[in-house]
């Protein structure tokens, strides 16, 4: 496939969606209207999270072994952090080898008039949503319809001239006056196409919709590699103008119930008004879209570990502790990762024997649930007194049937350390954009089911 070629193929969709706009300028806004019930649409939306191992899931296998799971676990925190480590290096994402994602949660949604349903993944580390479109490369074999702009009444390309191509990832201008972006990842495939607006409609808790009008996404029109085509696009949470959750008042929550039980249905997101700020606060700091908190130490059980107080401060525009939902995996600078490895070494060794060759690097014969009953408590410390605990099953995972390893890992990108998935899992995390707060209350995301 030839650069002419890709480029010649987003010239002829830009050109199909300004004759769609001026033909359907009309038809659309009687449609957005009638859709919600004022102009601008819902102000909070409930959605249910799907993880990647769920019953709900298209990538649940119920012949997946123990093995593969972890497996999985591991490559997805090691591509996730080689993502940030191209961010701290500053390098140009075009420049790196792009490798498939190993998503984890994903989000259900419908988008145009009529409805094509789509599976996204959802991500805290980025910004923009985007779909597969036609016409489309690499999108041969998906497993639901590709979504068509000139198929959709609702659907309208965005100009060059307005604030959200600014916001638009690797945005320019085509001879149209066409905003054309270009979201690039390091781990996983890349998308470029038109930045458009259409409606999207979410299914609510009660079996019931909720349609917001006028959202602007992208339309991939070149869109990588895609190891499978069971995922259609990328729904960004990140803190930017450019996504969802500035469109509904930056402000939005998800709760992750057990994330090794398959059966569990519980897991949801909720964006704009109702995102639900209980249990403790901490301040949240957003650069570049991407969430940091200050985490001020770690504890085992009582026993405060001894930790440089400035290992996790932040001192240059990456440094510090980002809060992450695509590495389930949790990675600390070097020297405190050190530390936690010897006081889990300190209270382990002796007691299980040590697996030198497993997939983590300090791994144990035994199994999560039997050995590690009673193994105290994991602390992390962040500033204003907000303590989250993490009890065994999201410090360790399950490698084979009878090893396990430790989920907290050490980072190879200087000064970043990331909290990952399983050390969120148990928990409702709220944030609050414009009031710089993370609040986070360990529940049962049953209790919190409309």
């Amino acid at each position: 496939m030839s650069i002419a070629a890709v480029k010649a193929d987003i010239a002829m969709a830009s050109a199909h969606a300004l004759v769609h706009s001026l033909l359907l300028l009309v038809l659309k806004s009687r449609l957005s209207a009638a859709a919600t019930t004022n102009g601008s649409g819902p102000r909070r939306i409930v959605t249910r999270l799907i993880h990647r191992d769920s019953l709900l899931s298209p990538y649940y296998d119920p012949n997946s072994t123990i093995a593969d799971r972890a497996t999985q676990i591991v490559q997805s925190s090691t591509a996730r952090l080689a993502y940030f480590e191209a961010k701290v290096l500053e390098t140009s994402i075009h420049q790196l080898n792009l490798v498939p994602s190993f998503p984890e949660l994903f989000v259900n949604f419908s988008l145009g008039h009529p409805p094509v349903r789509q599976l996204a993944v959802m991500d805290t580390g980025s910004n923009l949503l985007w779909v597969r479109c036609t016409p489309c490369r690499n999108c041969r074999g998906q497993a639901t319809p590709v979504f068509d702009p000139l198929r959709s009444s609702t659907y309208s390309s965005v100009s060059c001239r307005t604030p959200s191509c600014s916001y638009a990832p690797g945005s320019k201008c085509d001879r149209s006056d066409h905003c054309i972006y270009n979201q690039t990842y390091y781990d996983g495939p890349s998308s470029r196409g038109v930045l458009s607006k259409d409606q999207l409609t979410f299914e609510t808790w009660d079996d019931g919709a909720v349609t917001v009008p006028d959202v602007v996404f992208g339309c991939g029109h070149e869109n990588g590699k895609f190891r499978d085509r069971r995922i259609t696009g990328i729904l960004g949470l990140g803190a930017r103008m450019i996504s969802m959750v500035s469109r509904l008042g930056s402000r939005f929550s998800y709760c992750i119930g057990n994330l090794t039980d398959p059966s569990y249905q519980y897991n949801h997101l909720i964006l704009g008004e109702g995102a639900i700020f209980e249990g403790y606060s901490t301040p949240l700091d957003v650069v570049q879209g991407l969430y940091y908190v200050k985490l001020e130490g770690i504890s085992i059980g009582q026993k405060r570990l001894d930790i440089d107080r400035n290992a996790f401060r932040k001192t240059r525009r990456y440094d510090g502790v980002v809060m992450d939902s695509g590495s389930p995996m949790t990675w600390l600078v070097e020297g405190a990762a050190r530390v936690v490895h010897g006081e889990v070494r300190r209270l382990l060794d002796g007691v299980l024997e040590r697996v030198p060759s497993g997939p983590s690097p300090l791994c144990y014969r035994g199994t999560v649930g039997r050995d590690l009953v009673g193994f105290p408590a994991t602390t992390l410390h962040f500033a204003g007194g907000a303590d989250l605990g993490l009890e065994a099953a999201s410090v360790f995972y399950q490698a084979s049937d009878d090893v396990f390893c430790i989920a907290v890992a050490r980072s190879d990108v200087e000064g970043l350390s990331i909290v990952g998935l399983m050390a969120q899992q148990y928990y409702n995390m709220a944030y609050d954009v414009p009031g710089k707060k993370l609040s986070f209350q360990r529940i049962d995301c049953a209790l919190l089911d409309e």
